[in-house]
């Protein structure tokens, strides 16, 4: 895969050839597998996660294609009540016809944006961003979802670190957006994340509202170096900073470097 670094025109070739490999890497992933496993920590069987993807798979091609679709207002119960009427509207829950539709409408997102402006604005259940960073974000959900029905299958996860890069531009553009507004709640910090192979940024809260940027603005009082597939888990809230930090997957040093295990909980994973 071509470094997301080299070009914009690099990255966006990388980021669409990523989501259609991603999504063809479902129907083996979902293929002879039992539809009613249960994803461990989630409501979730395995077949329900599909049918998720599946959809949003969907809305996500429509969304490149141009068309508007209204789904929930970009907070966490919206979302949420949004899926579960999603889920009660399509109740197709065969692993296998499944599997083949997430692979299509990635196919069909690509195809759709492939043609149009990466900076054109689009409206998107996390508000508005333009369309390179609409194809991360469907990046990003799909390995977050595949990750879950890996774990439940015992099977291998489609996560690794030239996908990650990948992702960068929507977690960049998401952290503001579901900052959590009870735990990150007078909290004033400034952090810089390097992320191992990938590159890094800064994340600076000053009194509860989350800002940025490629470089800190000041002096930063954490500074953070994960490796990319914890990262990409600890964003999607599917593995926990202590447990990262124990593994030897996260280190952490500065003038407040008891900052870092909290620092995950400052956000709600989309």
């Amino acid at each position: 895969m071509t470094s997301p670094q080299h070009s914009p025109a690099a990255a966006r070739t990388a980021l669409f050839e990523a989501v259609a490999a991603v999504g063809d890497e479902a129907v083996a992933l979902l293929a002879g597998c039992r539809g009613d496993t249960r994803i461990p920590g989630s409501a979730w069987t395995v077949a329900e996660a599909a049918a998720h993807l599946a959809m949003a798979n969907e809305l996500m091609a429509a969304l490149a294609a141009g068309e508007e679709r209204p789904y929930g207002d970009g907070t966490p119960a919206s979302l949420a009540a949004a899926n579960a009427a999603s889920l009660a509207e399509r109740p197709e829950r065969d692993p296998a016809v499944l599997a083949e539709e997430i692979a299509r409408q990635a196919r069909e997102f690509a195809a759709a944006a492939g043609p149009r402006a990466g900076t054109e604005p689009v409206l998107t259940p996390l508000g508005r961003m333009d369309l390179n960073t609409l194809g991360a974000y469907l990046l990003t959900h799909m390995l977050g979802h595949l990750y879950d029905i890996a774990v439940a299958l015992g099977r291998p996860h489609p996560i690794d670190r030239q996908r990650v890069e990948l992702t960068m531009p929507f977690l960049r553009t998401a952290m503001p957006r579901v900052t959590d507004a009870r735990t990150a709640a007078g909290h004033s910090a400034c952090y810089r994340l390097r992320v191992r192979g990938v590159g890094g940024f800064a994340v600076t809260f000053t009194d509860g509202a989350a800002v940025v940027s490629q470089e800190p603005p000041r002096r930063p009082d954490c500074t953070i170096l994960v490796e990319p597939v914890t990262f990409l888990l600890l964003a999607l809230g599917r593995c926990t900073a202590t447990g990262a930090l124990v593994r030897g997957r996260v280190f952490a040093w500065g003038r407040r470097p008891w900052l870092a295990p909290a620092f995950p909980g400052l956000f709600t994973a989309p």
